[in-house]
């Protein structure tokens, strides 16, 4: 009998004990890193982080100095690891402070459009008829115009520069987080526990904003995340045409505009913060793949 009991107990806590781990393999930390690619991505953003905040740092030289009798090193001169400009600047601290630039405006661009198209789309989606679409006909005018031409008209407007950069390219971003918002808005708020609430007297404002936006926070967290790495590209191609960050602030555009003159006797300019642009934005999407997965009720192993 006391064996029975003992056995009933160990079975009851290797039952426990296996809940537990099943529990812990399927929350959303252990589910995004047994995705490879995710995680790969996960890394790359962190060392562009770290590159961006540790720059005065680990950089070497000032990303401004000029030695006009050190221009176009190669790389591994004596001195310059990643070699110099066409004005004898240090590349790697150029790059350095490139990656700070990037970040803040890949960022800035991302949270500002994303704030004003999650509010817009939530007024847009619970208000519906003419709300509804006088908003949209905005928006697809806005949708009319490729983004990039779009962010070129707005930094045209507003001038040069990192905030009107980010208010370019932030406003290239609304329709997108617009229409995202809005679809889901359209389904959750027939939902009975949005009907339940209207019942109990709760305000519109109560309804979308403690109701319905949380439900649209896995779609927005992975379009936010894919928005970064197209951020990055927008600031690099304005830079790149002398639209964006001016020079002689540091970023990996204008670097890469400054190499373009130089493609045979200094490819190792254009190469190197070209290659920058590319592994950055493809971290960041691997990681927006990454959470889709880990929030997609469908993608569950």
């Amino acid at each position: 009998m006391e064996e029975k009991v003992l056995n009933g107990s160990i079975s009851k806590e290797a039952q426990a004990a296996m809940i537990r781990k099943e529990r812990t393999a399927n929350n959303a930390w252990h589910k995004f890193c047994r995705n490879k690619s995710a995680v790969v991505g996960l890394i790359i953003i962190s060392l562009m982080i770290l590159m961006g905040v540790l720059a005065p740092v680990l950089s070497p030289h000032d990303p401004n100095q000029i030695n006009v009798l050190q221009t176009y090193l190669p790389p591994f001169s004596e001195g310059h690891i990643l070699g110099t400009d066409d004005l004898g600047r240090d590349l790697l601290s150029r790059l350095l402070y490139g990656a700070r630039m990037s970040i803040v405006v890949a960022i800035g661009a991302t949270v500002l459009g994303g704030v004003i198209g999650i509010l817009l789309g939530l007024i847009s989606g619970y208000a519906g008829g003419v709300v509804d679409a006088v908003i949209m006909r905005i928006m697809d005018g806005m949708f009319a115009f490729p983004f990039i031409l779009l962010s070129i008209l707005l930094v045209t407007i507003l001038g040069s520069g990192v905030f009107n950069v980010i208010l370019a390219i932030g406003i290239g971003n609304v329709p997108r987080f617009a229409r995202v918002v809005r679809s889901k808005v359209m389904v959750t708020k027939n939902e009975e526990f949005c009907n339940a609430d209207r019942i109990l007297g709760a305000s519109s404002l109560r309804i979308m904003f403690s109701h319905i936006l949380p439900n649209t926070v896995s779609e927005v967290v992975v379009y936010a995340t894919l928005c970064v790495g197209s951020a990055i590209i927008s600031e690099a191609s304005l830079s790149f045409l002398g639209l964006g960050i001016l020079i002689p602030a540091p970023s990996w555009g204008n670097i890469l505009r400054g190499g373009r003159g130089c493609l045979t006797t200094a490819p190792h300019i254009a190469t190197i913060s070209g290659l920058l642009i590319f592994i950055a934005v493809i971290g960041f999407n691997l990681v927006g793949d990454g959470i889709r997965d880990v929030m997609d009720p469908k993608m569950k192993k």
